[in-house]
């Protein structure tokens, strides 16, 4: 596994709906060593602090494989960056377990959570039929927090480190986002992992709901 691409943005209007919004979803590539702290890359910017950001989703990272897939069902052009990821890995896994870690020299990061697609999305992908397709594609990429700090650039190799103390994978977490019904004992299980604090007040939510 390597860094194919580390991608910041700046904001930039974009038009959903009826409206216009600030976004930071429209990420370039950028060269040389960057700064990655604990709430994310240095100049990275994030605008819709209600979903994006913070500690626990400080990093998104997506799979230059999963691209090669989008690719091949359609005949426009993915690129690094394109959904929004900080991070474009060429072998990361569709689907790893929350608490999973990779490590990209000095830096530790831990998975915590799937995307969700949402209008930004959509607009960004100028399809307003892009949510459904990306839920029923189910690949998401992944959220990650950072454990410790550091420098990464483009190239850097990449490890994973399963954990073996959680069996919550980042497709239950986004299949839970779906679900109409659920079961108490799949909640706590949820809750059971470190999953990303979003996340984890949604689902307290819904436990105390049954």
């Amino acid at each position: 596994m390597r860094i194919e691409s580390i991608n910041v943005g700046h904001a930039e209007t974009i038009v959903v709906g009826e409206r216009s919004m600030e976004t930071g979803i429209f990420k370039i590539p950028v060269y040389g060593p960057v700064r990655l702290a604990t709430e994310g890359f240095a100049g990275d910017a994030v605008l819709d602090t209600e979903h994006h950001g913070g500690v626990d989703q400080a990093v998104y990272a997506y799979s230059l494989d999963d691209y090669d897939w989008w690719a091949e069902q359609s005949d426009r052009e993915f690129f690094p960056g394109l959904f929004g990821e900080n991070l474009t890995i060429r072998g990361l896994p569709t689907d790893m377990h929350v608490g999973d870690r990779l490590l990209i020299g000095e830096v530790v990061l831990e998975a915590t959570a799937p995307r969700i697609p949402c209008k930004t999305l959509a607009a960004r992908m100028e399809d307003p039929g892009f949510g459904p397709e990306f839920r029923k594609a189910e690949r998401p990429g992944i959220y990650f927090r950072v454990l410790n700090a550091g420098e990464v650039r483009a190239g850097d190799a990449v490890t994973v480190v399963e954990t073996t103390e959680h069996d919550v994978t980042i497709l239950d977490l986004f299949r839970y986002k779906y679900r109409l019904s659920h079961e108490a004992d799949e909640l706590r299980r949820c809750l059971d992992a470190p999953i990303a604090a979003r996340m984890r007040v949604d689902i307290e939510r819904k436990l105390e709901s049954l």
